[in-house]
């Protein structure tokens, strides 16, 4: 299936029903009091967060959501039903933003979440309600109130723990093949990968992190150039950036660093945020190396890229070293996580006001 992650919606609350105006008319009672109903409320529409979905597709090709009105209400004290609510199932990361002013309105961040995205009206009151002392045979009523109507941009964010990040064919799609259950299209070409793939690493019993493999980085690409530019976005929940560089390129006129540093200023151009992730350097392709080589390859590189952080070294084709760079990049994602859910310390002074 292509992978969709931005779509435009037109969504519709249902209108509210009419009040209405009646009075009893029965054998025996002559003067019969109002007894006409309030009209019904117009249907929500509903989004929920549905873990078992990962693109937009949908939303392509049904782009007009619309809830029933409410009935409008009736003689003999009925009161009109309410419209019947819609619920949109949307994959869990999607951002829905106002089309027409660009507001981010809601974030669907955690599976089986619900949000309210449009209101359906109320609906209008029935001559019964506006009976009095002084006004026994009225004949006001109210209409209902219309329902939201709201123009959406859908985009689509991927949840995951750790971010690949490098230049076309630098080994990506055969890491996360190597290390994860995600079976991406490979082969000895660039732009190989056309849309970005979730894996789910295992690391053991009840230990997993997912990755995010993206399609390759040029120079160039923050102002369009490439692929990559378009599923950057997908960078930004990360907890890690993995950057793979490919030790042995095809044509020995490449230079492995300068493309290192063409990746880092793309980045840099793209979101300073996510410039400022953790990220780790992944030394590919290791196996094409002489054995005698490696090491002063590997030095090389470090001093020249003038990296100071952690530096792994790995075969994603025959798996050498992926051992453990998962189980480095697992302690790094507990860790963040067990930071992110400490509770948040509260001066003494103000814990009466705190919320529960």
């Amino acid at each position: 299936m292509k992978f969709v992650d931005e779509a435009f919606i037109d969504i519709g609350a249902g209108d509210g029903g009419n009040g209405c105006v009646s009075f009893r008319h029965e054998k025996y009672k002559e003067f019969g009091g109002p007894n006409g109903g309030d009209g019904g409320r117009g249907g929500h529409v509903f989004a929920v967060a549905d873990p078992n979905l990962n693109t937009l597709v949908d939303f392509r090709y049904s782009r007009r959501h619309e809830a029933k009105r409410g009935e409008h209400g009736m003689g003999s004290d009925m009161f009109g039903a309410a419209g019947t609510d819609i619920t949109l199932k949307m994959p869990v990361g999607t951002i829905i933003t106002d089309a027409e002013t660009g507001e981010v309105l809601y974030e669907l961040l955690n599976p089986g979440e619900v949000i309210t995205i449009a209101k359906g009206g109320d609906g209008g009151f029935g001559n019964m309600r506006f009976k009095s002392a002084i006004n026994r045979a009225p004949r006001q009523k109210t209409p209902g109130w219309p329902g939201e109507k709201k123009n959406l941009k859908l985009e689509l964010k991927v949840l995951a723990d750790v971010g690949l990040l490098g230049m076309p064919n630098a080994g990506k799609s055969t890491f996360i093949t190597a290390v994860s259950n995600a079976r991406p299209k490979i082969a000895d070409y660039p732009f190989t990968t056309l849309h970005p793939n979730l894996g789910v690493v295992r690391v053991g019993p009840e230990q997993s992190f997912v990755v995010a493999d993206i399609p390759g980085l040029i120079a160039g690409a923050s102002e369009g150039a490439g692929l990559g530019h378009q599923f950057l976005r997908h960078l930004q929940r990360t907890r890690l950036l993995l950057h793979i560089v490919d030790m042995a390129p095809f044509d020995d006129a490449v230079d492995p660093v300068a493309q290192a540093k063409a990746i880092v200023n793309e980045l840099k151009k793209y979101d300073q945020k996510l410039y400022n992730k953790p990220r780790w350097l992944v030394l590919n392709k290791l196996d094409m190396v002489p054995t005698e080589e490696r090491e002063a390859r590997v030095t090389d590189f470090v001093k020249r890229f003038k990296w100071k952080g952690p530096v792994f070294q790995i075969s994603a084709l025959t798996r050498e070293g992926c051992e453990p760079l998962i189980h480095a990049i697992f302690r790094h994602v507990q860790s963040e996580q067990r930071i992110e859910n400490e509770p948040v310390e509260v001066d003494p002074r103000f814990a009466g006001d705190a919320p529960a």
